[in-house]
């Protein structure tokens, strides 16, 4: 199972494995106050399209294609999220404001999708 969750809230013993999915540390976090398994920087949108998108919920539906094929350019890197998900909880962690439109809500939908297959 795959559950999202903001940096800025507490972890918690049903989180399961805790990966960060952004390539920016969370403004005004201390690394050794966010307990995470991993950072994984590499699952993360590039620089480019994340400026791109720059959290415009107009932008939504071609950000998610634009980072799906990302996705899709390099399944090496979700490899240990899937296997992890398919044992047991992994929780990814996003640092955005916008609950419903980054790119943790978008992983997440990709890595449902590729579960089910």
């Amino acid at each position: 199972m795959i559950r999202l969750k903001r940096a800025y809230d507490s972890a918690s013993a049903g989180d399961g494995i805790r990966h960060l999915v952004e390539r920016v540390w969370p403004r005004g976090v201390k690394k050794t106050d966010l307990a995470l398994d991993g950072w994984l920087k590499d699952v993360a949108p590039s620089t480019e399209l994340r400026e791109w998108f720059s959290h415009d919920p107009e932008k939504w539906a071609g950000f998610k294609q634009r980072y799906f094929a990302e996705l899709d350019a390099h399944p090496e890197f979700l490899k240990s999220i899937i296997d992890a998900a398919h044992h047991g909880t992994v929780t990814l962690i996003y640092s955005s404001h916008d609950a419903e439109h980054n790119n943790a809500v978008a992983l997440k939908e990709y890595l449902d999708k590729k579960m089910q297959k």
